[in-house]
């Protein structure tokens, strides 16, 4: 019997990520979370064979215990800062695969830096989420030939738990990305755009706020690409968020004091338009197709009312592809591993997603 492992399957990525996992009948799942009476409720709600185990992951022993015997461990647990590379090792040591809805290029690199040695017969595939994730993988359906320029659009108004709010205000400097720089004939273009205030963006609600944000991510695909031009956004609906988070990046005191402030800006875009998310990529090829070629899509839009638990349908999706056999091993991002017209596809009959147009 296969036994797939989902830490933090109680949380709103995991639960979803339980729930697809159960839909593709794979095998039997082994529920893992900190409050035994929440995770034991969801494995009650999980259709076929589903095990709910107490384990904090915090705990060598009992992540140990929790990842012996798996095929498969997912792990949906967070903050990303603090997991980095913790649970993958764990997993790996049991002699499974890994998967992670989180993580970034700085977890790759933290199990890449002394790296243990069933990564050479393991996958183990991080960002296997959202953004980082699809935010990196979608646009290359648009890459048909040489693109003389991609912009990726991404963002929109969802709540942010205090968790998340610690992740998002340790997401900067130039591991993670550069804002204000756009990516131009093979290198770092600092301080090329300004923020694009009150417009009207395809997939976006009303009129929204696009600040410039080169992500590491963005940045490798633009490479691997050979785009000559790269300009990635992160959108708001408003402008409370980008404030928090600029007078928080000012202050050289505690992020924690400014975890309340991000939450409550949060809260104030859900206010403005009830919950989405939305990720618009465009692209201009280098050159128009010859005559009676056809064109290439040049437009991208995916659109759902929750990213975190949309989140979780990626890193089942990710799931699904390694234990068929579809990523080699080694430790990578989902962008870099996954086939994207073939998650694209899956993603466009999910009842999480809500439009899913290509063209």
């Amino acid at each position: 019997m296969t036994v797939i492992g989902v830490l933090g399957g109680a949380g709103t990525v995991g639960r979803v990520a339980v729930d697809r996992l159960a839909g593709y009948g794979l095998g039997e799942l082994r529920i893992g979370g900190r409050d035994i009476d929440r995770v034991t409720a969801v494995c009650r709600a999980t259709p076929g064979a589903a095990v709910p185990v107490r384990v904090d992951l915090r705990d060598p022993d009992e992540l140990r215990a929790f990842c012996t015997g798996c095929r498969v461990v997912v792990n949906c647990a967070g903050p990303s800062y603090q997991v980095l590379d913790t649970v993958a090792r764990a997993a790996l040591a049991a002699g499974a695969d890994y998967v992670d809805a989180g993580g970034d290029l700085t977890a790759v690199e933290a199990l890449e830096s002394a790296a243990p040695p069933e990564l050479a017969e393991r996958a183990a595939v991080f960002s296997a989420g959202v953004m980082p994730g699809l935010s990196g993988l979608l646009p290359r359906l648009l890459a048909a030939g040489p693109l003389a320029r991609l912009d990726g659009y991404v963002g929109g108004a969802a709540r942010i738990s205090e968790l998340s709010a610690v992740d998002v205000l340790l997401t900067r400097g130039p591991r993670f990305g550069t804002a204000l720089a756009a990516w131009r004939d093979g290198r770092l273009a600092p301080g090329a755009l300004a923020p694009l205030h009150d417009v009207t963006l395809p997939g976006f609600a009303g009129r929204v706020h696009a600040w410039p944000f080169l992500s590491a991510e963005f940045a490798r695909l633009a490479t691997e690409l050979d785009v000559a031009e790269a300009r990635n956004y992160t959108v708001y609906v408003t402008d409370a968020i980008p404030r928090a988070l600029a007078e928080a990046w000012a202050d050289d005191g505690p992020i924690e004091r400014h975890v309340a402030a991000v939450v409550a800006a949060a809260e104030a875009d859900l206010a403005a338009t009830g919950p989405y998310y939305t990720l618009l990529f465009q692209a201009v090829p280098a050159a128009m197709p010859a005559p009676g070629q056809s064109k290439a899509p040049r437009r991208l839009i995916l659109r759902t009312p929750d990213s975190y638990a949309l989140s979780g349908v990626v890193a089942a999706i990710a799931t699904r592809e390694v234990l068929d056999g579809r990523v080699e091993p080694g430790a990578r991002s989902a962008a870099e591993c996954l086939d994207a017209a073939a998650v694209f596809a899956r993603l466009s009959g999910d009842p999480l997603v809500t439009q899913a147009e290509i063209r």
